[in-house]
């Protein structure tokens, strides 16, 4: 049973829009300047860059220079673009190879409710989850709760987020479901119908598989897959996101976030293809499934779902990754006021939201 706490991914997200979201206590204050410690390898570039214009334009006060002088200042060019490549590529290399051996894992996903305790109540009751941790910001007029199946230090857990008055959000048509792992579907469908749950698809095998599987909505209208199988050490075991352009995804994820692509499978006959991305084995660890539908490139996300956080050793690193893969900084690398935890927040292609926590930072704000 997952614990959620606000830490440095408790956003609070704002009502009209997931970039304004507001984090509770860590992942919610996303205004800090990049430090001047952040790693940041263009600046280095400019440098050069500079010396090699300056060397390109000497001022001859309208004398013409000689041929060998003028041939001699093309060399300089060139080599200083040389020196540009040589000691930029290297860099960005190794930076992108640190992104594979960087100590990451999903620490918990973020969204909004409409009644906190109905939604804890169903949680615990239907799904089996702890209530970890819970807190109220009056001062922001919010509220979270963290629940799941296990310590947030080593769980992927859900966090849940209570704005003050707010009853109602739009899940959208981007974000697909959660993923929870049950060793007898049948038997936890019959008892969320005895709870008053809504079941959308009945218990019975995955269509092209044989795994048993069923869909289910919390009272916020949001879907859970119930996946039988043996017991694993994160029940709580995907996010289902659709994406417009699949293998562009993949890469992303591959190159800023250091995720492994797990496997893929295409679905012809009911024209959609998934691929699931993640920092371990599905059987053993929390992953993210990415699905693309046939044709269709753009979706509605909605102001309910926010967001997930991943930690990291390093976010500044982590920040230049995610702009050298083409990603986009939303929350510059720095720690959080008050509170000192370094977090860095980022946009996919698709316009999904990531926040990376550092992981000693995180270690300390849960003691």
């Amino acid at each position: 049973m997952v614990r959620i706490m606000p830490i440095a991914s408790t956003l609070r997200p704002s009502l009209t829009c997931c970039s304004s979201l507001k984090l509770s206590s860590t992942a919610a204050r996303f205004s800090l300047p990049l430090s001047p410690s952040s790693f940041n390898p263009s600046r280095r570039r400019l440098s050069f860059l500079h010396l090699g214009s300056a060397a390109s334009q000497p001022q001859n006060f309208g004398l013409k220079a000689p041929k060998f002088l003028r041939e001699g200042s093309n060399r300089v060019v060139a080599a200083t673009e040389n020196i540009v490549q040589e000691n930029t590529s290297p860099t960005q290399d190794d930076l992108l190879e640190w992104v594979k051996k960087d100590n990451r894992r999903m620490l918990h996903v973020v969204y909004r409710v409409g009644d906190l305790e109905k939604t804890i109540k169903f949680y615990t009751e239907c799904f089996g989850m702890k209530l970890l941790r819970k807190r109220d910001i009056p001062e922001e007029k919010y509220t979270n709760a963290f629940l799941g199946y296990g310590p947030e230090d080593s769980h992927f857990v859900i966090e849940l987020t209570y704005n003050y008055g707010v009853d109602k959000y739009d899940i959208g048509t981007a974000f697909g479901h959660f993923g929870i792992v049950v060793e007898d579907v049948a038997k936890t469908v019959e008892l969320i119908k005895a709870k008053g749950g809504n079941v959308t698809r009945e218990p019975g095998p995955v269509k092209g598989g044989k795994t048993v599987i069923a869909f289910v909505e919390d009272p916020d209208g949001y879907k859970f897959e119930l996946l039988e199988r043996e017991p694993t050490p994160e029940p709580l075991c995907q996010v289902m996101l659709r994406v417009g352009d699949l293998d562009r995804s993949i890469a992303f994820y591959e190159k800023a976030f250091g995720m492994e692509l797990l496997r893929k499978r295409d679905n012809p006959e009911y024209k959609y293809t998934i691929a699931m991305m993640g920092y371990g084995p599905e059987d053993k660890s929390a992953v993210i499934e990415l699905t693309y539908n046939y044709g269709v490139t753009e979706y509605e996300k909605g102001n309910a779902y926010a967001q997930i956080a991943i930690g990291t050793d390093d976010v500044y690193k982590t920040a230049e990754a995610v702009r050298l893969a083409g990603g986009k900084i939303t929350r510059e690398p720095g720690p959080l006021p008050g509170i000192n935890t370094k977090i860095t927040a980022c946009l996919d292609p698709d316009g999904w939201k990531t926040v990376f926590v550092d992981n000693v930072d995180l270690l300390k704000e849960l003691e």
